[in-house]
């Protein structure tokens, strides 16, 4: 069987893989046994790709075999900090520092189907993603009621600092950063949130 390939993406490439996109979403996201959280729609999944794909300096990387067997997508946070503008608290100073400095990448969202020729594929994803933007730490928000979603992520090294609250939706988010070498992991050290509201940052 061939190894799954790497390969980066421009906005017109994307527009046209929106239906495998949207396929891969729908099969990618799974739902913790008890878990009452339901994902978005496949619909509501490429409303947001529409929307990432029109900020400056999008980026996708894509897995491919056969088929799309994963993305990542994103783009860099601007300096003013107003990605940050829901972040419930003060953002901590090591985090706006790397901010202004134009080091943060945003992930919309890393995309892996279940298969088992590659188990680091999300990693390898987010990482190459990274390291093409010379980032030292990747940003997301996730639905706080997705439970499965941040503990993949906790296990890839996702670092949970918060709530965070869009004005303009009722959904309650966790804003999750990855540091990237250890000089910025030391300088975010102390600033994780426990599982369930302990630590800094916590509801």
């Amino acid at each position: 069987m061939a190894p799954v390939r790497l390969r980066r993406l421009n906005r017109w490439l994307v527009e046209d893989l929106y239906e495998d996109l949207a396929d891969l979403y729908a099969e990618s996201r799974v739902t913790a046994p008890g878990d009452a959280y339901r994902r978005p729609s496949r619909q509501n999944f490429m409303d947001r790709l529409t929307t990432d794909m029109r900020r400056p300096g999008f980026a996708m990387v894509i897995a491919e075999m056969d088929r799309p067997m994963g993305c990542a997508f994103g783009f860099p946070v601007r300096g003013d900090g107003s990605w940050w503008g829901g972040f419930d608290g003060t953002l901590p100073h090591s985090i706006d520092q790397l901010t202004v400095s134009g080091r943060v990448f945003a992930f919309g969202d890393i995309l892996v189907r279940p298969h088992p020729r590659d188990r680091d594929l999300a990693r390898r994803l987010q990482e190459r993603l990274l390291t093409e933007h010379q980032a030292s730490l990747g940003a997301m928000l996730v639905d706080q009621a997705a439970r499965a979603t941040l503990a993949a992520l906790r296990s890839r090294g996702w670092l949970d600092i918060g709530v965070f609250r869009r004005p303009a939706g009722p959904t309650t988010f966790r804003a999750l950063v990855l540091p990237v070498g250890e000089r910025t992991t030391a300088r975010l050290k102390g600033l994780v949130t426990m599982p369930g509201g302990g630590g800094p940052g916590g509801p």
